[in-house]
C-alpha cells in the first residue's frame, strides 16, 4: 500500500474479479498537512521554511513515448515518459505540466508510464497505466492510476503484476483506452502473459479478460535479461463503425483478434498472420494502429523490433503498414515503397487526420542515419511523400526547417554532415498525433524531446518532393518550407548525477546528454562540449572557481572521459586519454584540489587505478594507495588535501593526490555508500551518506568526520541517506546550511539542518517527491536556503523560501 499524504483517503475494493487477487484503490487527493515537517522541537521559525519547488530548464531530454489528444476536447493533451512520469499540455503557457510529482520512493516505479487514456465522454477523466521495470529491480507491481480532474489528484489501482515504463516496446500501444461506447468500461493490454485486462467501473478495479485467447509470446531476445519480455497484448482499439473491438497481440502468426459483442468472445481476425506477421524473413509485430471512422479503415505499423532503441535488421525490411477494411475484411498492403537508406527497417507511431479522412502519418523506427522519416498519405496510403529525401550530391531537401532555438543542445554540439543534420528529425518515434481538432497541429516525440508544428497541411501544398535525373536517381525537388520546433517546454525528463554550485552558475553531469551550465536556470544551455553521451561527475575548484572539471561515459576511444574549463564553463577541451582507459563507459568520478593545481580521476571500473594530473590533464600519472573505482573528492580549503572512500576504508591524500593513506576510520560501512562531501570554508570537514545494502546486511546512514576522516560520528536520526550538500549559512560565520535526501522515521524527503547538523526539518512535501530523487543534492553559496536536487527523470529541481 503506498504511504499517504496527510488528508487523502483510503478505500478497499475488494477482490478481482475471478483473479483472488486483492486490489486496493487509493485516493491520492491534495497535501493538506504542514509544508514542512521536522524532526525534534525548535522555537526558530526560520527552521521551517516553506518552499516552492521549480526546474532548472533542461527541455526535454529523454523518451517521450506517447502523446495522447484527446477527442472531444480541445487542446487537452497528454504526454508519457518512461521514467519521468506524465503531463498535459497548458494551451495558454504552450508549456506541460507535471502530473505526478507526488510519487514518492516507497512507490518510485509509478514514474515509469507505459500508457494513457483521457475520456472522450466526460473529459476530465484520465488514466495511466503505470510500473517501470517487469523486473525485480523494481519491487513493487503496476498500477492503474485514475484522476476524475484531469490530473490534479490521483486514484490508483494496484496490479498483481508489474508493467515496464522503461522495457523494450514501453512505445508501442496505446495498451491502454477507454470504450468510447461505454465510457466506463477500460481495456488494459499486458506484457508476460498476463494477457488482456478490463476495468468496468471507471479504472477502480480490474480483472483478467478470462476469454481472451493469446497472451502474446514475441521475445526479442530470451538470453538477454532486458530483452526477455513477452511483449503481450500491445494495444487496443475501436471500430465505431461497426463496433467492433480490435486487439493486437505480440504473436507473429496469430496477432490481431476482434469482438463483435462488446467484448464478450473473441476471434483471430482472417488473414491477419500472413498480412502482419513477417517481413522478408523477419518476424514482425503489430506495434501500433489508428482507425479512420469515416472510411472505415484500421491501419497497423509493423515492425521486427519492439524498440525504441534497438539496432534495425541486419538486412532486408523489417516493418510495413497495412491496411484492413473493418466492413469486408480486406486487407491491403499500404507500406511507403521507398526510403532513401534503402530499406525500411520498421515502423513506430501511426496517426490519422479526423477532419481530413484518408490523411494518415507514420515514422520509421530505427532508420537512425542520415535521419529518421514521417510519411505523409492523403489518398488512404495509397502514395506516400517523405519528410526528406536526397538531393544531388551529400545534400538533401526536407519539407521543414527544425527550430531547436527552444533546446539549443538538440545539436549535440555536432555540425551537419551532408545528409546527417545535427538537429535530426529525431529518433525512436513511437509518439506521433495529429490534432484531431486541428489538422495542422502535429506533435511527436522522439528520444530527446517533442517537435511539433501548427502548420502541417502546408505539406499538401508543396510541389512533388521526388523526382528523377538523367541517370534514373531519385532526387529531391525544391519546396516551400514549414517550420516544426520545440514542443516540450515544461516537461524535463532527465536523469541527473551530478550536482555542482559555484554561485551564479549551476553545473550539472546528465545522463544520456551529457550536461549543462546554467547561468540562468529559466533558460535551456547549451550542451558542455566535452563529448560526453552521459556525464557523471563535476567539481570545481573552490578558491578558483573559474576552473571546473567534469567526467563522463565516452563513445569510441579518440576523446578523453575527462573534461576541462577555465573560463566558468564557457568552453570546454578534452583531457587527454588514460592508456589502458576504453571508451564506452568509465565515467566515474572526478575531483579539483582547492587552488584547482590539481586533478584526480578515478574511472568507474574495478580494473583501472585511478589517476592524477598536475596540468589540468595534459597528462596523467597513476595515484598510489588507491583501490580501483574509489570515490574522489578534495578538501575545500587546503589544496593538497584530498579524500577517497571505497568498501569501508577512508582514504586521504596530503600530497595533492599523488598518494593515499587509510584515514584510521573505524565504523563506517563496507557498502552502500551512495556520496561524501567536503564542507565549503571548514578545514578537515567531511559527511558522508549511505542507503546501506539490505542483502549484505549493512546499516545505511549519515556519519561526519571534522578531523579529515580519522574519527567520525553518525547522525541517529537517519536510516538511510543518498545525498549531501553545503549551501550558504543562515547566519554570517554560521555552519553552512546541510541539505540532505535521507530518510527520518521512515520518511524519505528533503531535509536541511542550518546548525551544523544538530536539528534537521524536512523542507519538501508530499506533493513534492518526484520519485527516486537525490542522487545529488547542493546548497546555492550566496543564496540562503537555496537547493538544488538532481531527480532520475525530472530534471533539475530546485527549491527556494517561500517569500
Amino acid at each position: 500500500m503506498m504511504a499517504l499524504p496527510n488528508g487523502a483517503g483510503l478505500s478497499r475494493r475488494g477482490f478481482l474479479a475471478g483473479t483472488g487477487v486483492a486490489v486496493a484503490a487509493v485516493a491520492v487527493g491534495p497535501f493538506s498537512g504542514p509544508l514542512s515537517a521536522w524532526a525534534g522541537e525548535d522555537s526558530d521559525s526560520k527552521q521551517r521554511d516553506a518552499y516552492t519547488w521549480k526546474n532548472a530548464v533542461i527541455n526535454g531530454g529523454g523518451f517521450v513515448s506517447g502523446i495522447v489528444f484527446n477527442e472531444t476536447a480541445r487542446n487537452l493533451i497528454y504526454a508519457r515518459t518512461d521514467i519521468g512520469g506524465c503531463y498535459r499540455w497548458q494551451e495558454d503557457s504552450r508549456t506541460w505540466k507535471p502530473l505526478l510529482d507526488w510519487v514518492g520512493r516507497d512507490k518510485w516505479g509509478y514514474s515509469g508510464v507505459v500508457s494513457m487514456a483521457t475520456d472522450p465522454v466526460e473529459t476530465n477523466r484520465v488514466y495511466a497505466a503505470v510500473g517501470t521495470y517487469t523486473l525485480d529491480w523494481d519491487p513493487n507491481n503496476g498500477a492503474i492510476l485514475y484522476s476524475d480532474d484531469r490530473g490534479e489528484t490521483w486514484g490508483i489501482a494496484e496490479l498483481p503484476f508489474k508493467q515496464g515504463g522503461n522495457m523494450p516496446g514501453r512505445g508501442m500501444g496505446e495498451r491502454l483506452v477507454v470504450n468510447p461506447a461505454d465510457n466506463a468500461e477500460l481495456y488494459l493490454g499486458t506484457p508476460n502473459g498476463n494477457g488482456l485486462w478490463r476495468s468496468k467501473d471507471y479504472g477502480r478495479t480490474w480483472a483478467a479478460v478470462e476469454n481472451f485467447p493469446n497472451p502474446g509470446n514475441f521475445v526479442i531476445d530470451p538470453g538477454n535479461i532486458i530483452l526477455a519480455d513477452n511483449q503481450g497484448v500491445i494495444w487496443i482499439d475501436f471500430d465505431q463503425i461497426g463496433g467492433k473491438i480490435y486487439v493486437g497481440v505480440a504473436d507473429p502468426a496469430d496477432p490481431l483478434y476482434e469482438s463483435e459483442d462488446g467484448g464478450a468472445t473473441w476471434q483471430p481476425v482472417p488473414g491477419a498472420a500472413e498480412a502482419l506477421g513477417a517481413v522478408d524473413g523477419n518476424r514482425t509485430i503489430p506495434n501500433q494502429s489508428a482507425v479512420d471512422d469515416v472510411n472505415g479503415y484500421l491501419y497497423i505499423a509493423t515492425s521486427h523490433d519492439p524498440g525504441p532503441g534497438n539496432a534495425p535488421a541486419a538486412s532486408g525490411n523489417g516493418g510495413k503498414i497495412m491496411r484492413l477494411s473493418t466492413q469486408t475484411g480486406e486487407w491491403t498492403d499500404v507500406t511507403p515503397t521507398y526510403n532513401p537508406r534503402g530499406v525500411i527497417p520498421g515502423f513506430g507511431g501511426i496517426t490519422v487526420d479526423r477532419q481530413n479522412p484518408g490523411t494518415l502519418m507514420t515514422a520509421t523506427r530505427n532508420n537512425w542515419w542520415p535521419d529518421e522519416i514521417i510519411y505523409r498519405s492523403t489518398d488512404s496510403g495509397q502514395t506516400w511523400q517523405l519528410s526528406w529525401d536526397y538531393a544531388e550530391g551529400e545534400e538533401r531537401t526536407d519539407r521543414f526547417d527544425m527550430d531547436s532555438s527552444g533546446s539549443p543542445w538538440l545539436s549535440w554540439n555536432g555540425e551537419d554532415q551532408g545528409a546527417a543534420y545535427a538537429v535530426k528529425h529525431g529518433w525512436m518515434i513511437d509518439a506521433l498525433a495529429i490534432d484531431p481538432h486541428d489538422p495542422d497541429r502535429i506533435m511527436w516525440g522522439t528520444g530527446a524531446t517533442i517537435w511539433g508544428t501548427e502548420e502541417l497541411t502546408r505539406w499538401d501544398s508543396q510541389g512533388e518532393l521526388i523526382g528523377e535525373d538523367e541517370a534514373g536517381r531519385r532526387i529531391a525537388l525544391p519546396v516551400e518550407k514549414f517550420t516544426v520546433g520545440v514542443r516540450v517546454e515544461g516537461l524535463e525528463e532527465t536523469a541527473v548525477l551530478d550536482l555542482a554550485a559555484l554561485g551564479g552558475a549551476l553545473v550539472s553531469a546528465v545522463g544520456d546528454v551529457s550536461g549543462f551550465v546554467h547561468t540562468d536556470l529559466d533558460r535551456a544551455e547549451p550542451m558542455i562540449d566535452a563529448d560526453w553521451s552521459t556525464g557523471t561527475s563535476v567539481d570545481f575548484a573552490q578558491s578558483n572557481p573559474d576552473i571546473i572539471v567534469g567526467a563522463g561515459r565516452v563513445h569510441g576511444n579518440e576523446k578523453g572521459h575527462v573534461g576541462v574549463s577555465t573560463d566558468r564553463g564557457k568552453t570546454w577541451r578534452n583531457a587527454a586519454r588514460v592508456d589502458g582507459v576504453p571508451g564506452d563507459g568509465h565515467g566515474g568520478t572526478v575531483a579539483i584540489s582547492a587552488d584547482g593545481s590539481r586533478i584526480v580521476w578515478s574511472p568507474s571500473d574495478t580494473e583501472i587505478t585511478p589517476v592524477y594530473s598536475t596540468d589540468l590533464g595534459a597528462t596523467w600519472n597513476p595515484v598510489q594507495g588507491l583501490p580501483a573505482g574509489a570515490k574522489i573528492r578534495s578538501d575545500r580549503v587546503r589544496a593538497a588535501v584530498l579524500y577517497s572512500f571505497s568498501g569501508g576504508t577512508f582514504y586521504r591524500s596530503t600530497d595533492g593526490g599523488v598518494t593515499f593513506t587509510d584515514a584510521g576510520a573505524v565504523g563506517l560501512p563496507a557498502g552502500g555508500v551512495e556520496d561524501f562531501r567536503t564542507v565549503p570554508g571548514r578545514k578537515n570537514h567531511v559527511w558522508l551518506a549511505g542507503r546501506g545494502d539490505a542483502k549484505e546486511g549493512i546499516s545505511g546512514g549519515m556519519w561526519r568526520s571534522k578531523d579529515g576522516g580519522t574519527t567520525w560520528k553518525k547522525i541517529t536520526e537517519f536510516q538511510m541517506a543518498d545525498s549531501i550538500g553545503f549551501g550558504k549559512a543562515a547566519k554570517r560565520s554560521g555552519y553552512p546550511a546541510i541539505y540532505t535526501s535521507a530518510s527520518i522515521g521512515g520518511k524519505a524527503g528533503i531535509y536541511r539542518s542550518i546548525d551544523g547538523g544538530n536539528k534537521w526539518y524536512r523542507i519538501n512535501d508530499d506533493e513534492h517527491q518526484w520519485a527516486n530523487a537525490g542522487a545529488a543534492i547542493t546548497g546555492d553559496p550566496l543564496l540562503y536556503g537555496r537547493v538544488y536536487l538532481a531527480t532520475n527523470g525530472r530534471g533539475i529541481i530546485y527549491g527556494d523560501i517561500t517569500a
